[in-house]
């Protein structure tokens, strides 16, 4: 395992980059998977899969642009079997909580034949600080159709330790780690939180379906991402994860990181800055 490289799909992402960081401390070789990679990855293209899987170990699989979207689980599912094909068993899949996309791949994914491993995670602190909601946060005011509803962010440092652990040491296979931080907060907590840690007065204001789905075409998004965005703040944000779960404590024996940590050490970096 330690001798082959970790195809890391999504490796310039949020968790792919941290992973392959972890990776790289352990001095386990990565390959990064994307279309700039050596050899390049394109989910677009399968005629890219198989180069890719040339010689590795293990795989991580971040779904381009989300594991949400119409269509990812039959791609998952294929890239999946084509890596049992090849004899590229262990797989760990990064999967989203109470995304029933995400959760058709994770279905394809156990029945692939893959040694599986599934991360299935709540919204990433990181998209306030490296995602589409910096913008919102750098001009003051974060505006979403989403009311007091609690989500138990989880902070994507977690999630890479898990899955760096999860590919590298016995006793995860077969297992699903549902990752979400320790307490539960509102968009409106979290962005109250954010201004507290940057010294800035930074608002949040609920606004309707029809508000929200006027903003995001007029950013003239690829049609992918503004469906998207319309199914996680217009559906998955309905309650359904309103819990918390224990992956994080599962898989590393330890305490996830809270929202506050992230923050103070996120503003302390000065990204939040204008």
């Amino acid at each position: 395992m330690t001798t082959k490289p970790v195809l890391i799909l999504g490796g310039t992402g949020k968790t792919g980059r941290r992973l392959a960081e972890r990776l790289t401390a352990r001095n386990i070789p990565v390959r990064i998977g994307s279309r700039a990679g050596t050899p390049p990855f394109d989910w677009l293209d399968k005629e890219t899969w198989g180069r890719a899987l040339e010689g590795v170990g293990a795989v991580y699989i971040s779904y381009y642009p989300d594991i949400a979207v119409p269509g990812a689980a039959e791609t998952v599912e294929a890239f999946a079997r084509l890596a049992v094909e090849r004899g590229v068993r262990r797989l760990a899949l990064l999967s989203g909580r109470g995304e029933p996309e995400a959760q058709r791949a994770e279905e394809m994914l156990k029945a692939s034949g893959a040694d599986w491993s599934i991360l299935r995670c709540a919204w990433f602190s990181q998209n306030f600080s490296e995602g589409f909601l910096i913008e919102s946060i750098l001009e003051g005011e974060v505006a979403l159709p989403v009311g007091n509803v609690g989500e138990p962010f989880v902070d994507v440092d977690d999630i890479a330790d898990v899955a760096a652990t999860v590919l590298t040491e016995p006793g995860h296979i077969g297992q699903l780690y549902e990752l979400t931080g320790p307490r539960l907060l509102s968009f409106a907590d979290a962005v109250a939180e954010i201004g507290n840690a940057a010294g800035r007065d930074i608002r949040y204001r609920q606004i309707s379906h029809a508000e929200f789905t006027e903003a995001v075409a007029a950013q003239n998004l690829p049609p992918e991402f503004a469906w998207l965005l319309d199914e996680l703040f217009t559906k998955v944000l309905d309650g359904r994860n309103e819990t918390l779960a224990d992956g994080v404590q599962r898989a590393l024996g330890r305490q996830p990181k809270d929202f506050s940590a992230y923050a103070t050490e996120t503003a302390a970096s000065g990204v939040w800055s204008n």
